[in-house]
């Protein structure tokens, strides 16, 4: 079987700090020293997002060729609507870096398995001056049924939560494919996050989160949250504030098509789609983030609770 390298590293069990590949370390060759200089890192609490002073059409290219290098295979390439996937991967970075595995590499890769998967999203946000780039993690780990490993009766994959670390790690190297030197782009990532506070209220009867903070950094905050947490954004319309989105309870992601359905058998149906209108609100430094059903009216149901409850936890 063929060593799936996407995260290996050599040594031993690391960060995703550490994580380094020839692609993100060489890359940097392939880009027009003039692009240095126009790239920023933008961030909030636990979100970063790359401030870009070119459009969504000289980035895009760039951008898929970066995932491909770093051996990604891209399930969703939505150009129209400013959106990139990967499909699931295994970090192998986790497995330990023994004496045996080190000696029969090759013959036991296919016996090791971390039991994690991971994907990315890559959103692109055309601005007044240039781009916004977003990448947002999702996890899934795979748990034992029935007990432990002497007398489970399968296993099951788990949504586990989305990694800021990784989702820096891959700024970082992103940055360095546009132009910035590993330097620069170390040193941006690692910058101090600006605070902010968000909180789960009622508003008129329906629970809303509360953010002490403007349109513009809550629009680009409240949008990274949602593609972490299990949302499909169909469209966005900045003008009103307002997210079109599909929901599914993250609980039913294994059972989506692809690698986790066919690692399943398929058995399982996948929970109907849920959608939603996310709308963002903003008066002065204040701004309120509310959950409207498909034909604009305010939503109360305990899915809106949960809803707002998964934006809050994910803007801290």
């Amino acid at each position: 079987m063929a060593r799936d390298n996407r995260f290996a590293v050599p040594g031993g069990v690391v960060t995703a700090s550490d994580f380094r590949t020839p692609a993100a370390a060489t890359s940097q060759t392939n880009v027009a020293a003039t692009s240095v200089g126009d790239i920023r890192v933008e961030r909030a609490g636990n979100q970063r997002w790359l401030v870009v002073g070119r459009s969504p059409e000289q980035l895009w290219d760039p951008i898929r060729g970066f995932w491909q290098e770093n051996g990604f295979a891209l399930t969703q390439d939505l150009q129209n609507i400013g959106i990139m996937e990967t499909d699931w991967a295994e970090n192998r970075a986790k497995l330990p870096q023994d004496f045996i595995r080190n000696t029969l590499g090759k013959v036991l890769n296919s016996l090791y398995d971390t039991g994690e998967r991971d994907k990315f999203r890559t959103r692109l946000e055309r601005t007044a001056t240039g781009t916004e780039v977003y990448i947002s993690h999702r996890g899934m780990v795979e748990k034992l049924v029935g007990g432990n490993a002497a007398n489970a009766t399968g296993t099951v994959w788990e949504p586990r939560a989305p990694s800021p670390e990784l989702e820096a790690e891959f700024l970082r190297r992103l940055m360095v494919r546009l132009g910035q030197t590993e330097e620069q782009a170390k040193a941006q990532v690692a910058a101090a996050p600006v605070k902010s506070t968000s909180r789960v209220a009622t508003a008129g009867g329906a629970p809303v989160v509360q953010i002490d903070e403007g349109f513009e950094r809550a629009w680009r905050r409240v949008g990274l949250a949602l593609d972490r947490t299990g949302f499909t954004v169909e469209d966005r319309d900045r003008a009103p504030g307002m997210y079109f989105v599909r929901y599914v309870d993250p609980t039913t992601d294994s059972k989506e098509p692809g690698f986790f359905g066919k690692l399943l058998g398929g058995t399982a149906p996948t929970k109907e789609p849920l959608k939603y209108r996310i709308a963002v609100k903003s008066q002065g430094e204040a701004t309120t983030v509310s959950v409207l059903k498909s034909d604009g009216q305010p939503e109360t149901s305990a899915n809106a609770q949960r809803i707002v409850q998964v934006i809050a936890d994910d803007l801290k």
